[in-house]
């Protein structure tokens, strides 16, 4: 297996909220996407964008409601929306099947990438500490993801001994959140961020070393933000 599947893994058990929508072809090959509803361990749902082959859903009925397992990696691409350019995260899904039996974690991700901005740590006005950090993840063909990731507590502590460059491992989930835009001075629109929410995080050093964190604050920041 080429080493560059193995640096991005993601892993999702959720309900099947839309129907298939066409997004593109490539090589002759359609692609369709749908979104798909995961449980977080609260009472808190995120809403993720799916992007499939033709060729994985051959005989598949992807119905909404259904119950599925996807497993994939999580790519990025610039999208121009409204006059600008954006970063659109979605699941390529690699295996779907049926979700018989739901797992404790229905929502893992991992990556192996490289900072590509200055971690930008911050606390919020309930006193949270958070550290954002844009991941590079390498992908075939000398292409790269770039992947948001929010750390929290602890992890956001580490982030600030970070620096452009470095190589990070990442484990934790995929989230989407909902934050309000003010375009005017009476007018706010609603927006969802997608992001990593890092559990626990791995510098690997030149000399092969690792210097790691963990935080176990699992769903205390919904709205703290």
């Amino acid at each position: 297996m080429d080493n560059l599947m193995l640096n991005n893994k993601i892993y999702l058990e959720g309900k099947v909220l839309s129907g298939l929508e066409f997004s593109h072809e490539m090589y002759g090959e359609g692609f369709y996407t749908f979104n798909l509803e995961v449980q977080r361990l609260s009472d808190a749902k995120d809403v993720l964008l799916i992007t499939v082959s033709e060729r994985l859903i051959a005989g598949m009925e992807i119905s909404v409601d259904a119950e599925l397992i996807v497993e994939g990696q999580l790519r990025s691409y610039n999208k121009f929306i409204e006059g600008a350019n954006r970063l659109i995260l979605t699941v390529f899904a690699r295996d779907i099947t049926p979700c018989v039996e739901k797992s404790k974690n229905p929502n893992q991700i991992y990556l192996d990438g490289y900072i590509c901005k200055q971690p930008i740590y911050r606390t919020t006005p309930f006193g949270r500490e958070i550290a954002d950090m844009l991941l590079a993840v390498n992908r075939s063909y000398n292409k790269s993801d770039y992947i948001p990731t929010i750390a929290w507590g602890r992890n956001s502590r580490f982030c600030k001994q970070l620096e452009v460059g470095d190589n990070i491992r990442v484990w934790g989930r995929l989230q989407s959140r909902e934050y309000q835009k003010r375009v005017s001075e009476s007018e706010l629109i609603r927006k969802v961020a997608y992001e990593v929410s890092i559990s626990k995080m791995e510098r690997i050093n030149k000399n092969d070393s690792i210097d790691s964190s963990e935080e176990f604050e699992e769903e205390l920041e919904e709205n703290t933000i």
